[in-house]
């Protein structure tokens, strides 16, 4: 009998055992490994019918992608689930495998909303476990050099050394195109990628980055700054976790002020924007210890998930009529400025900042006195305005050729028709006219930035199975901030077209003289022209060879596709022959 009791108590204790994650059986010092949680999501499938693991594509490092979704009526076809008018929230963790808190959250809160049954009714919980599979296997101790643990963590870049929460436009990674399938594909109505901060030192554990409010649509932006986020920021504090806003400094401490945070589409929540879906990027306290930093990410996400059981028809509504808004908009922001003029006082919960001499250098380096914490006001410009707008055209036309681009519109579910037959069509052409370009690479790009454009009106020779993007679609802000090269994270900006930039043909001066000068000769109006920058241009009036470049280009012979941006606006409703 004994013998009979010890089993009985060994085998108890094994599976009370297997239900801890390795975070909490290493003492709350250690986060999970990519092997480790996958396994544990394995058993959780197996275990508890509501629950089912999916693969979806491949990453860089040769593995899929996994998602756990969570259903209480057992119901894991997304398109059934928002037929029956549910919301869907999708999670994402280890986008910086060495900012590891919502793997180790994610864990514990899916076994124990399982375990206890106590999945939400009219919510589903989708849960990336860890995206930047690469980076975790890249495992340290010391990569995040101002960090309080946990034990070891994985790399921020993956295995291209590529940031992937800067991979969410170009997609350079199979990561990036895998997560936009699993987004497009479920289409949740809130996102939640969880992180790790940097920088000053304060009392909070948890910090939170919103979708920003002004670039949100302003259905979505009402419910997310009246009710949702003051009720995450209620519920939080009573559970021992008050929040602040992320803490991006005006100057080198919080006391100088801080700023809203703008995530253009190359970040995950930028992305999700273009959507219409809410975003959000909890960003935990490097310098509080790991226990505190996964407790308060576990508590966050709980907190999502009761807040969306309560406003689950609220929200399922204001998508909707956010995606009829969206495909009927006229104008839309390209980029976005900081209105300094608009400020807010808000409390902050910092400590004590001074100067003493470094014992490296000598002289006065910045520490914080955790002895001596405080409550002061402190301002917050959180008010941001449209740099650049335009006017949507009728449709895009994208000539064939261009396939990375039309690859990655049609994964983002937009709506492309093909023409039937060959056709000349009138568009609106864009002609580059200015640019600015990094000196060094970022993310593997020389990006462009500040971008202008000379609109020509002209009759353009298209082809069979060309494509036709209508600007009528709830997609339309993903089809505009990509195809707009004036927009901050254009494909335009990030290299697409580059090759339209380069000169195929040219002329050797000594023949084109001759040249040049006939054509003067037979062109009244291009000598007239040529005259008057003489005069407007002194330098130009003294340097023969501009004047040779300027007939050139202002001749036939210069070739017209010369830095004309391929992707052309139709801006009338012209019926076209199309399949």
């Amino acid at each position: 009998m004994r013998i009979l009791l010890l089993v009985f108590i060994l085998s108890f204790s094994l599976t009370a055992t297997a239900q801890q994650s390795p975070f909490e059986l290493s003492g709350k010092t250690a986060t999970t490994t990519y092997t480790e949680a996958i396994a544990y999501y394995e058993k959780l499938d197996k275990s508890y019918p509501e629950a089912k693991l999916l693969t979806y594509g491949r990453t860089d490092f040769g593995k899929p992608l996994h998602l756990l979704v969570m259903s209480r009526d057992r119901i894991f076809d997304p398109v059934q689930i928002r037929k029956q008018n549910k919301r869907i929230l999708l999670i994402n963790n280890g986008i910086h495998p060495g900012e590891p808190e919502g793997i180790d959250a994610s864990m514990m809160l899916s076994r124990d909303l399982l375990k206890t049954g106590k999945l939400p009714k009219d919510v589903v919980i989708c849960i990336i476990p860890l995206y930047n599979i690469d980076g975790s296997f890249n495992r340290s101790g010391t990569s995040r050099a101002n960090q309080n643990g946990p034990i070891a963590y994985g790399f921020r870049g993956n295995s291209k050394n590529l940031d992937l929460n800067r991979d969410f436009i170009k997609t350079d990674s199979k990561n990036s195109a895998t997560f936009q399938l699993i987004f497009n594909t479920w289409q949740p109505e809130i996102f939640v990628d969880t992180h790790t901060s940097n920088g000053a030192d304060y009392q909070y554990v948890m910090t939170l980055i919103p979708t920003q409010k002004d670039k949100l649509n302003h259905i979505l932006s009402g419910y997310l700054t009246k009710t949702l986020v003051p009720d995450l920021y209620a519920r939080m504090a009573r559970l021992g976790y008050p929040m602040i806003p992320y803490v991006n400094s005006i100057g080198e401490t919080p006391e100088t002020g801080i700023t809203g945070f703008i995530e253009s589409p190359r970040y995950s929540t930028g992305y999700t924007t273009l959507h219409n879906t809410i975003g959000f990027m909890p960003e935990t306290h490097m310098l509080k210890s790991y226990d505190l930093r996964v407790d308060a990410t576990y508590k966050l996400l709980q907190t999502f998930i009761q807040v969306l059981e309560r406003d689950s028809k609220i929200i399922g509504a204001n998508k909707r009529k956010a995606d009829e808004t969206v495909a009927a908009q006229k104008e839309f922001p390209l980029a976005w400025k900081l209105n300094k003029s608009e400020v807010n006082d808000i409390i902050f919960k910092g400590f004590e900042a001074g100067q003493r001499p470094s014992t490296i250098s000598g002289t006065d380096r910045l520490y914080y006195d955790r002895n001596k914490p405080y409550s002061k006001t402190i301002k917050e410009w959180n008010k941001y305005e449209p740099a650049l707008s335009v006017q949507k055209p009728v449709a895009y036309i994208i000539p064939k050729a261009w396939d990375r681009v039309i690859t990655l519109l049609k994964l983002n579910q937009v709506k492309l028709k093909e023409l039937k037959s060959d056709q000349k069509i009138v568009v609106d052409s864009y002609y580059i006219g200015d640019f600015k370009t990094v000196t060094r690479p970022y993310e593997g790009h020389y990006l462009h930035s500040g971008v202008t454009v000379n609109t020509v009106p002209q009759r353009l020779q298209y082809y069979a199975g060309d494509y036709v993007v209508y600007v009528n679609q709830p997609s339309n802000r993903y089809i505009v901030e990509t195809l707009e090269p004036q927009a901050t994270d254009s494909y335009f900006n990030w290299n697409f077209f580059d090759s339209i930039l380069d000169m195929k043909e040219h002329y050797s001066a000594y023949v084109f003289e001759d040249t040049a000068a006939e054509l003067l000769k037979n062109n009244p109006n291009l000598k007239s022209k040529l005259e008057a920058k003489k005069l407007a241009d002194p330098e130009f009036a003294k340097n023969a060879a501009a004047q040779l470049d300027f007939v050139y280009k202002n001749s036939d012979y210069y070739e017209k596709t010369h830095n004309r941006y391929p992707v052309a606006r139709l801006v009338s409703d012209v019926k076209l022959d199309l399949k």
